[in-house]
């Protein structure tokens, strides 16, 4: 086969020879790398000898590579770049690839194969894999009888359909619902740059002359913050809010009312009383009622912490407080009460100096690395920079990839992907990308970001360390390949040194004289961290308590008015407050309906408790030192899934984690 997919690149590290893909050759990728792996599962049972755990576990892990190495490509380009090609490609393979997964995991003498392995004498990462195969074998659906088979193979292909069409109507939405504004007055407050961009982007987009805001993925925008004219404000949020649910074709919520349906046919099929026990089975969390005790003991003081909130704002503004009102005149308010005015701070985060100075800077004070660029290699877009991560004595330790600028083709809002994961059986290291999603200056002006792109630069690189730092024998374990609830964790770890003294004094400079930002403005940033925990806690509470709702339904439930719907879960979650909407509403929420966060948004959460228990240990040993990071490296981010998450959280920090710290953090506690 002639296609670069056909073997493992030949490139450092083995990074996709994006050079030499083209569009095209996906689908032929995928149809050879399918046909393959079940080539090589037939091989698997063809064998005479008994199940030992090499000619049956190792053999499905070494098995399906050319299907794996075209999907990691297919799949990170589908949300970062998705031309029409790709997206035409999507909605075909995408059922494909649910029926070639079921055609595995339905398979009978596979899974009987898999059950005879005797795990007696391996070791301990051996013997979790042989496991680990069971469990996800009769979750499912092996052990179905066929009529049942026949169904679950139905509602999986259905359901894959949907989230590609769910994500591609977002997608278009999201671009044609981009706030266009003629007049330059109605968008006061923007800063020169931002307004260029504005400018820059509707040109682009056939509006010569006039200003484009692009719509990034979260119900609040960044302009919100800074544009002093507020009907502008109403209609940049009622734009934002109204995404896939405008009643036209690309009309998403009727799309997340039939996956619900389906979700929860199908959780029932299994033995489950509604998809969200179903997505929660194998997580951290015990249980999801131990989920909803801890969102429920959140609820009420956050709400109270936010209204606390609002009637600061009200005195501030003069008036009640509307939803597209309230990141301005929190801004004015922080820069009352703290003296901090987030907006000014721009000029002082360009990001290469973030980057380098900041993001990789912080990393080789922990961790000893080393970043080098390599613009002798090249990515799936022009705009992608590549750096060769090197550990302190010279050793190559994989690839990072940085895709920060917003674009037509590229979804909303920031992650982290990987093209290589790491394994000893396989002799790979690991090849991760961050996608971030900050608009494109003019040429020649430099990028500055906003204090939350700052933080969200830090955020994802806690991800690629997650994946470059991997240190397991087996795929299945590599890197990020934890439970939902557990992932999010060290990316979030990671958020604290964008403030840790020797850090923030490194990479914030005024992009023009170079000199630092003051050390009182970085005291006032510390000092104000807790204001806006009510509003920020509330919004996300209000996310993850409505994506428990849409998959708590019980099976033969179909919702006729999602907005209703939407409207009514959250009144009964009690976080109802109309002046902070939910962080996603049902026609945006890619996370759920389009990103594998399915009953699992409120993981965010549940991973800072280990977050916010973390920082504190870091505080009382000394902070940004090699041997913290060591230990960290060592006892948590290198093991993957290759051990039980929580075990490894114990063995990092002595003891299981403690949820004070994450309620003193957001201002939860019965004396905030």
């Amino acid at each position: 086969m002639s296609n670069p997919f056909a073997s493992p690149s030949t490139l450092p590290y083995q990074l996709p020879p994006f050079a030499e893909i083209r569009e095209e050759d996906f689908l032929p990728a995928f149809e050879a790398g399918m046909s393959e792996h079940l080539a090589e599962i037939d091989a698997i049972l063809a064998g005479s000898e008994p199940a030992t755990f090499d000619n049956t576990i190792v053999a499905l892990e070494l098995a399906g590579q050319t299907l794996r190495r075209v999907a990691l490509v297919f799949h990170n380009n589908s949300s970062a770049h998705a031309t029409e090609g790709i997206q035409a490609v999507e909605q075909e393979i995408a059922p494909r690839l649910a029926a070639h997964q079921d055609a595995i995991n339905l398979n009978a003498a596979l899974f009987a194969r898999v059950c005879e392995v005797d795990t007696a004498g391996l070791d301990a990462e051996s013997a979790r894999l042989a496991d680990e195969y069971r469990k996800r074998f009769i979750r499912a659906g092996a052990q179905l009888d066929e009529v049942a088979q026949q169904r679950l193979r139905e509602l999986n292909s259905e359901l894959s359909r949907l989230s590609t069409e769910f994500g591609q109507r977002l997608l278009r939405d999201t671009n044609d619902s981009a706030l266009l504004v003629e007049d330059p007055a109605q968008l006061d407050g923007l800063s020169g740059d931002d307004l260029a961009a504005a400018a820059t982007a509707a040109e682009n987009a056939g509006h010569p002359g006039g200003y484009l805001l692009t719509l990034i993925l979260p119900t609040s925008q960044p302009a919100m913050e800074v544009l002093t004219n507020r009907e502008t404000r109403r209609r940049l949020h009622e734009a934002s809010i109204s995404r896939g649910s405008r009643g036209n074709e690309n009309n998403t919520v009727s799309v997340a009312a039939q996956m619900a349906a389906l979700r929860a046919e199908r959780a029932a099929l299994l033995g489950f009383g509604n998809h969200a026990e179903l997505a929660t089975d194998d997580q951290t969390a015990p249980s999801l009622e131990a989920i909803h005790d801890m969102l429920d003991r959140l609820a009420k003081p956050a709400v109270r912490n936010a209204r606390a909130e609002a009637e600061l704002l009200e005195k501030a503004a003069g008036h009640p407080i509307e939803a597209w009102d309230w990141a301005f005149y929190s801004e004015k308010v922080r820069a009352e009460k703290f003296d901090v005015d987030l907006a000014a701070l721009r000029p002082y985060f360009e990001l290469d100096r973030v980057l380098t100075d900041g993001v990789f800077f912080a990393a080789n004070r922990l961790y000893g690395l080393t970043f080098h660029e390599r613009e002798d290699l090249q990515g799936y877009h022009p705009e992608v920079r590549i750096w060769e991560v090197r550990e302190e004595d010279g050793t190559g330790l994989g690839l990072f990839l940085g895709d920060y600028y917003t674009r037509d083709t590229k979804n909303g809002g920031a992650w982290m992907n990987s093209f290589v994961e790491q394994s000893r059986l396989e002799g790979t290291r690991a090849v991760v990308v961050n996608n971030l999603n900050v608009p494109r200056p003019p040429a020649g002006e430099p990028t500055l970001l906003t204090y939350d792109q700052v933080r969200t630069a830090f955020h994802e690189f806690g991800h690629a360390l997650h994946g470059l730092f991997s240190d397991v024998t087996y795929p299945l374990f590599s890197g990020t390949s934890v439970p939902r609830d557990f992932v999010e964790y060290p990316s979030q770890v990671n958020e604290m040194w964008m403030l840790w003294p020797e850090v923030v004094r490194n990479y914030a400079r005024h992009h023009q004289t170079g000199e630092p930002l003051p050390q009182e403005t970085i005291d006032k940033l510390v000092a104000a961290q807790q204001w806006g925990e009510g509003f920020a806690t509330t919004e996300y509470l209000g996310a993850a308590l409505l994506d428990l709702a849409w998959h708590e339904l019980p099976p033969g439930t179909h919702i006729e008015d999602p907005l209703a719907f939407e409207k009514q879960a959250l009144h009964d979650a009690g976080v109802d407050f109309a002046p902070v909407p939910p962080r996603y509403r049902t026609g945006y929420f890619k996370h759920i309906f389009a990103g594998g966060y399915s009953a699992a948004y409120y993981a965010y959460i549940w991973s800072e408790v280990l977050d916010a228990d973390s920082v504190e240990w870091f505080k009382e040993s000394g902070g940004l030192t090699r041997e913290n990071g060591e230990h960290f490296r060592r006892t948590l981010l290198s093991r993957g899934y290759s051990m039980d998450p929580l075990e490894a959280f114990a063995s990092f920090r002595g003891r299981a984690a403690s949820i004070d710290p994450l309620l003193e953090r957001r201002g939860l506690t019965d004396q905030s």
